[in-house]
């Protein structure tokens, strides 16, 4: 495997000392297959059935039920006909948190600012059984068509789709909720070994998370709820956006409790997460945010 970049080892040294380091640089490793179970279109027991019928091996989570860690070849997971049927997805455990921190109700009016290739708008539309009004943006077409893709194939149904960078939609709508899994550099994933990771990057997306959250909390509704997350674990990108656009809105952060299985780093902010990358998990961190009434 390539060697990570000089620039990113002294961030993550610096930020979280040596010992706590290793164990990131150690987590940084092929990661194993997961896939979330669609309940619109499918049940548990008729995807284990499924697999055992494939031969495939896999282990349950104990945290989603909902959720499957797959032992072997992706490829496999790929061929069969319930992942072309849309009756599994597959998608990483750590990016299955943020819908499941954000408890989406039906009913509610909720939005998806940065919702391309879909797998989260298609898991709210799958734990509110397509009872929720969800609008999902996105502002690259080519993107966009992978999101329409998806939510017609898991089943996803009153979803407005909106091709459009979600920092400029008007400050007049309102939502109950919003999940901002904002764009990042991946600095918690196998991105970090790619040519295109850069400081740059890091500074670009820092930029672009501070004017999504800044948007973000104008149109959600006084005593909404909001979720902020990347795949990142450094603060330039995480504690430090939050830190500087909550210190002017009326927000209080609402404190998150994982499972004791789930490996964290340490936060600057107190009831906010960040998952360390392990073999099962990618680097993630997440932050619930209130809307206060003025």
């Amino acid at each position: 495997m390539e060697q990570l970049p000089d620039f990113l080892k002294e961030k993550i040294i610096n930020q979280y000392g040596k010992d706590l380091s290793e164990k990131i640089f150690n987590g940084y490793i092929k990661k194993k297959t997961t896939l979330r179970i669609n309940t619109l279109k499918s049940t548990k027991n008729k995807v284990i059935e499924e697999l055992k019928k494939n031969k495939i091996e896999f282990e349950s989570v104990l945290w989603n039920e909902n959720a499957l860690i797959i032992n072997n070849n992706e490829e496999i997971v790929r061929n069969l006909n319930i992942y072309r049927n849309g009756e599994i997805y597959l998608q990483s455990l750590s990016s299955m948190l943020p819908p499941i921190i954000l408890e989406p109700k039906s009913e509610e009016n909720i939005l998806d600012m940065t919702a391309a290739p879909g797998g989260k708008t298609t898991q709210i539309a799958a734990l509110t059984q397509n009872e929720a009004y969800i609008t999902a943006c996105e502002k690259n077409k080519i993107r966009l068509e992978r999101l329409k893709y998806n939510l017609e194939k898991q089943g996803a149904k009153f979803v407005n789709v909106m091709q459009e960078d979600a920092r400029k939609l008007s400050d007049f709508l309102k939502f109950d909720k919003i999940l901002l899994d904002a764009p990042c550099s991946g600095s918690g994933t196998l991105n970090v070994y790619e040519k295109n990771f850069t400081e740059e990057l890091i500074k670009r997306s820092s930029k672009t998370q501070e004017g999504l959250l800044k948007k973000a909390l104008k149109i959600l509704k006084n005593g909404g709820e909001m979720v902020y997350s990347t795949c990142s674990i450094l603060n330039q990108e995480n504690e430090y956006i939050l830190n500087k656009v909550l210190s002017n809105s009326k927000c209080e952060i609402v404190p998150i409790e994982l499972p004791n299985e789930m490996e964290t780093l340490t936060t600057k902010i107190k009831g906010t997460i960040c998952v360390c990358p392990t073999e099962y998990f990618e680097g993630f961190f997440i932050a619930k945010i209130r809307k206060l009434a003025k």
